[in-house]
């Protein structure tokens, strides 16, 4: 059997990349789980009943609040982890994790969801956030080194498998990489059907800028459409403050209340570029369409008029006009969910698992033994 460690960034809030970290430990159950930090009581049951392997970074403070903080940190943290020993790494990486170093006969194989995105794409996170001069000149400084250190870092996997062809554009542009396509898991089996379609829109998010949950606020509140925000983040309170009576913040709320939630929306509104986004397919997987930004992953996913539409201006009047479209619309939710079907978790665990074996033999023998078993 291959010693197998899995190893995430950080494990501090649950979202679509601990999602996926935890699919992939359901197909490979035996692999160590590993991290910088974690943070159990933010995770999924799953994960919090992991055993997890963490680093130095593990004794620093306040870690539920100022994870984010200690960005400096982490290329040290992920760097100082001891994964010499394991047959096979495999890494879950928006940002450092691919920095993890193997031993003389492991294989490394990182699963990429994006180059760091707010490293690559700084002045656009500069413009949206209201720091000082001095503030964003000392952050450009910090940045450029990070991006120097992920450059390098990018070198050390020896395969990559991006969460979109999108994002493999975006690694052979950043770094010279090729990487495979395996697009994300969703837990189709977790959503249904609802007989009744209620009055309001949708959003499932954390709330930070670069989300631009502010379009939809504004958007709905102008309009004065129904809209239930779920999710909780940094720009909360920012948001509350554009908001008019028909925006309701329900913070996170359980796996149950979101696929009600889900299954009853007129449509997901999905206004940030993601590198693929797994909400709009979740609520896909509900019957339900969604209305996204034309930009990243959303163009991958969304097929117009079939499950959703795509607004081209990331702008409240482009997508106060496609909200308008959307309503015009007969939606069939059979049809809808067949689309998200088609990512559903089996099929990434398989084709997951198809991959390793290819790049580390060890593994046909461990996925034999696995099917033997069940």
């Amino acid at each position: 059997m291959p010693r197998i460690a899995l190893f995430q960034d950080y494990l501090a809030q649950f979202g679509g990349a601990e999602r996926v970290t935890e699919a992939i430990h359901q197909a490979l159950p035996e692999a160590d789980l590993c991290t910088t930090l974690s943070v159990p009581e933010k995770m999924s049951p799953y994960l919090r009943n992991l055993e997890t392997k963490t680093t130095w970074m593990q004794r620093l403070p306040a870690k539920s609040k100022l994870y984010r903080h200690y960005f400096l940190l982490y290329p040290f943290g992920v760097e100082s982890a001891h994964l010499e020993d394991y047959d096979l790494i495999v890494s879950s990486c928006c940002g450092y994790a691919k920095g993890v170093k193997r031993g003389r006969n492991g294989v490394h194989v990182c699963y990429c969801h994006n180059p760091m995105r707010w490293v690559w794409r700084f002045q656009e996170y500069m413009a949206r956030e209201k720091f000082n001069a001095p503030t964003k000149l000392a952050l450009h400084m910090m940045v450029q080194g990070l991006k120097q250190w992920e450059v390098k870092a990018a070198q050390r996997p020896d395969y990559f498998i991006a969460n979109s062809h999108i994002v493999a554009n975006r690694l052979k542009s950043a770094f010279g990489v090729e990487a495979a396509v395996i697009q994300p898991p969703i837990d189709t089996s977790r959503f249904w059907i609802s007989k009744n379609v209620e009055d309001y829109y949708l959003i499932l998010a954390r709330l930070v800028s670069y989300k631009r949950i502010d379009l939809a606020v504004e958007a709905c509140t102008r309009t004065g459409r129904k809209l239930v925000v779920i999710g909780d983040g940094p720009h909360r309170e920012r948001l509350k403050a554009i908001a008019g009576p028909t925006v309701t913040f329900l913070g996170r709320q359980p796996d149950r209340e979101v696929n009600r939630y889900a299954s009853q929306c007129r449509a997901l509104i999905f206004p940030g570029e993601e590198d693929f986004g797994m909400a709009p397919l979740e609520v896909n997987a509900a019957g339900r369409p969604v209305v996204a930004y034309g930009a990243g992953g959303a163009t991958e996913t969304v097929i117009e008029k079939v499950n959703g539409l795509l607004f081209r201006e990331q702008t409240v009047d482009s997508l106060i006009a496609a909200l308008e479209t959307c309503e015009q619309l007969e939606w069939n939710p059979l049809t809808i969910r067949e689309v998200a079907l088609r990512y559903d978790i089996h099929l990434f665990q398989e084709r997951l698992l198809d991959f390793l074996c290819k790049v580390a033999p060890s593994m046909r023998d461990y996925r034999l033994l696995h099917r033997r078993a069940g």
